[in-house]
């Protein structure tokens, strides 16, 4: 293996997941500039995610549509001509 090639600045930092609330905290070199207090009473870096195993359809077995961009309803205006000559 190639010598120091890994950064050195590992800590600890929390994840959130804001579709549900699920906080998990491990060692991570990401930047961000919020912190949080975590359940043990410690404040941490925060990292916020959109989903997580959590919450994608997949692990939960759930359909769920998650939409935190506006992106489904920018598509079903663009297109919305066209669903309504589908259904005539």
């Amino acid at each position: 293996m190639k010598k120091d090639i890994h950064p050195k600045d590992y800590r600890f930092v929390v994840f959130k997941d804001i579709s549900n609330d699920y906080m998990f905290i491990t060692r991570s070199t990401v930047k961000t500039n919020e912190k949080i207090v975590y359940t043990d009473g410690i404040e941490y870096p925060l990292v916020k995610l959109e989903i997580s195993n959590t919450s994608h359809p997949f692990f939960t077995g759930k359909i769920k549509l998650i939409d935190t961009a506006g992106r489904v309803d920018k598509f079903k205006t663009k297109y919305q001509k066209h669903f309504e000559n589908r259904n005539n």
